[in-house]
């Protein structure tokens, strides 16, 4: 007979574990010795040691769930009761306990952990609803929008709550997109409608405009065109497509009128000679207002300079187109701040500034080839009066290149 301080081989081959209820029947052995009978079931405790240890190290280092290491726990704790090794079991059961309250432990850290993402992602999309809602009402049409854009990617990132909880908020938030959205459309559809309201005005107002343009009727046809430009200013800009073209009818007509006025009343030209030099006086002070700061001041500003310049009169003709050209230049860059911000809003404006930008580059072209055309028939005149359009189309050009540079393009 052979043993060890937690077993023993009796006479007939049959293999004891010591246990504190006793000695427990481990298994029969008739292969070898008593001592390799021992050996054989010590080497099947020390297995089951190296098992439960690879286990703890499982439990404590890595994210095995609840259930697997309670299945594993089981498995081994099936082994140990069944007393098939030779060794302190007793010691294995205190380890196996003690490894069940770890998984206990860990288990109620996981659920508190999945409790503290659950309600910091509930904050997280109530905040994201809230702002959400905020931004419903916004009028800063591109700002709000692309922030509305960010805030779906933040919502896509973070977790799901209960589908309740999450669907409420969900709702709401998509709510507030969709209100967002509506106001935006209606809002560029009214713009567009006061436009296309505008364009209607103004063709009217051409259309009287160059109904005028032959009258000998000075006083009262003078009178009637400052009315028209009026009406003019106050119809608001037409699409950006129209309104060009219009303005030139419109002032052309007006041109013609006051050119056929101007040779009769030759006798003004000294008090236009005098209007000249309070209009470059004035288009100096307006020239000043550059480069554009403050938009509201400027534009005050300069719709003051335009009043007085409008009371001033006329100037010798040859003289018009370059101090006009001046105060022209203002204003379009005026209008170029104002309209630089109002692309800033407006989905469709670097369409629009493509268009124009052709447009001009178009019409450039063509009064280059009638420049050509006609220095060719030694017309110099006609060349001369063409090549002062053309720096007019070409400011306007080098403006519209330079706005569709706003959009990277």
């Amino acid at each position: 007979m052979s043993s060890d301080p937690w077993g023993r081989v009796d006479e007939t081959g049959t293999v004891y574990v010591r246990t504190a209820d006793g000695e427990q029947v481990v298994g029969s052995w008739q292969a070898g010795s008593p001592e390799e009978a021992l050996a054989y079931f010590e080497r099947k405790y020390e297995g089951l040691v190296v098992e439960i240890g690879l286990l703890e190290k499982r439990v404590k280092t890595t994210d095995l769930s609840s259930k697997d290491a309670m299945t594993a726990i089981g498995h081994l704790r099936e082994q140990v009761d069944a007393h098939h090794a030779v060794g302190d079991l007793a010691a294995l059961r205190v380890r196996l306990d003690k490894l069940v309250e770890l998984v206990d432990a860990r288990r109620e850290e996981r659920r508190a952990q999945r409790a503290k993402q659950s309600d910091e992602a509930r904050h997280a999309k109530e905040a994201l609803v809230a702002e959400a809602e905020e931004l419903a009402g916004s009028d800063q049409w591109r700002a709000a929008g692309e922030r509305l854009r960010a805030l779906v990617d933040t919502w896509k990132g973070l977790p799901r709550l209960d589908r309740k909880s999450d669907d409420e908020l969900w709702h709401r938030f998509s709510h507030a997109r969709s209100a967002f959205s509506k106001r935006r459309k209606q809002h560029f559809a009214h713009l567009d409608a006061q436009r296309e309201e505008a364009r209607k005005t103004k063709e009217r107002l051409v259309a009287e405009a160059e109904g005028l343009s032959k009258s000998t009727d000075w006083g009262v046809t003078a009178a009637r065109y400052r009315d028209l430009m009026s009406e003019w200013k106050a119809a608001g800009r037409a699409q950006r497509e129209h309104e060009e073209d219009l303005w030139n009818r419109f002032r052309g007509a007006q041109d013609v009128f006051f050119a056929a006025r101007s040779s009769v009343f030759a006798e003004r030209d000294a008090e236009q000679t005098e209007n000249l030099k309070l209009k470059e006086e004035l288009a100096e002070e307006a020239e000043k207002l550059l480069p554009v700061t403050d938009l509201k001041a400027a534009r005050a500003a300069f719709r003051t300079l335009n009043e007085r310049w409008e009371a001033v009169g006329h100037v010798p003709r040859d003289a018009r187109p370059k101090v006009e050209g001046r105060m022209h230049a203002v204003e379009r860059a005026l209008q170029e701040a104002e309209e630089s911000e109002w692309r800033r809003t407006n989905p469709e404006a670097r369409a629009r500034a493509e268009g124009l930008t052709g447009q001009l580059q178009a019409a450039v072209d063509k009064l280059k080839g009638q420049i050509e055309q006609a220095r060719a028939q030694g017309n110099d005149a006609r060349a001369k009066k063409l090549e002062r359009e053309l720096e007019g189309r070409q400011a306007l050009l080098d403006q519209a290149l330079k706005g569709l540079q706003e959009f990277g393009g």
